[in-house]
């Protein structure tokens, strides 16, 4: 099985700051980049949108997300080997049982800032510091 570093994104700007981090630190290494997408249990479901009805699959959404940046990724880093992957659960545990699945190396997580309830819940990635068996390494994403 060849090394692997995984990484998490929800296609916002701060996970394609800790995406680009994990594709520089996989390029160096010469490892694989995983670039995960958790989707939930929900099931699909309608929504309007612009008066028409839309049917929402969390799982299709979760492959575009991942695919969208893994192209992105692909094309700044055009050398490095990325996998774009849907995978269901929370994001944090998504993350580290794809890594333990996988035997990866480490896992890229950035640190956005947690308020309210949250807070007290913890993180993405405080959860995954806590739960992985391998390393983690915490980007920082928050711009002062």
């Amino acid at each position: 099985m060849e090394s692997v570093i995984i990484a998490g994104t929800d296609g916002s700007a701060t996970a394609l700051t800790a995406l680009r981090r994990a594709a520089s630190l996989a390029s160096a290494l010469g490892r694989q980049l995983a670039v995960i997408s958790a989707f939930g249990h929900a099931s699909t479901r309608q929504i309007q949108l612009d008066g028409e009805s839309v049917t929402i699959h969390p799982e299709a959404a979760a492959e575009a997300v991942a695919h969208e940046a893994a192209e992105l990724i692909q094309r700044e880093f055009p050398g490095l080997d990325v996998l774009p992957l849907a995978v269901q659960g929370r994001p944090a545990d998504a993350l580290v049982e794809e890594a333990e699945r996988r035997v990866a190396d480490l896992i890229v997580v950035g640190n956005v800032r947690t308020q309210g309830l949250g807070r007290i819940l913890g993180s993405v990635a405080s959860d995954v510091t806590h739960k992985a068996s391998c390393d983690v390494y915490v980007v920082h994403t928050i711009q002062s």
